[in-house]
């Protein structure tokens, strides 16, 4: 009797590994086949095709030319005098300069507009009297204000979009 029982939990338990192992196949599989719809955006192109695709995935191929030093969430993509930073809640390999990377993020925006720089205003203001910023720091945060506006001013628009990416995955290339 026990020999059947030992017969029969080792098959359960060798079915049990098999559909697993089918299972992570499959999973695999749809991970690959969700990668496959993800569009590919030429890094050189992000800055103009980014605003369709905020909230979204997207591929961008280059090569990873720094890992940032301060904590190594920050991946420098570089390509044919294009450049990205893409952004992570997790630290990058260092081993991942100098590859040839696929990466899929999801695209996010900044967007600047007459509220934003009244914040931004108010802050610098709020830092300066409780002594947190010098008076250096706080001419050069009403400068960088003055120049948001005075660009929105030239092109005749009431916002500035600034668009990044959040790291998601990533394949080396070979």
């Amino acid at each position: 009797m026990k020999k059947i029982l030992f017969v029969f939990v080792a098959a359960a338990l060798f079915a049990a590994c098999s559909q697993n192992s089918n299972q992570s196949k499959e999973n695999d599989s749809l991970a690959n086949l969700d990668s496959a719809k993800v569009p590919q955006i030429a890094l050189k192109d992000f800055d103009k095709e980014a605003s369709k695709y905020v909230g979204k995935e997207v591929k961008i191929s280059g090569i990873a030319d720094h890992v940032c030093k301060h904590g190594g969430k920050r991946l420098f993509l570089v390509d044919n005098g294009a450049d990205l930073h893409v952004e992570s809640d997790t630290r990058f390999d260092d081993a991942l300069m100098g590859s040839a990377v696929t990466i899929i993020g999801l695209v996010e925006e900044l967007r600047i507009d007459e509220a934003y720089l009244l914040k931004m205003e108010e802050d610098g203001i709020k830092k300066h009297k409780g002594e947190e910023t010098s008076s250096e720091n706080l001419e050069h945060k009403k400068q960088q204000i003055k120049e948001y506006r005075d660009s929105m001013k030239t092109a005749n628009v009431d916002h500035l979009s600034f668009y990044s990416l959040k790291y998601v995955s990533h394949t080396v290339n070979k």
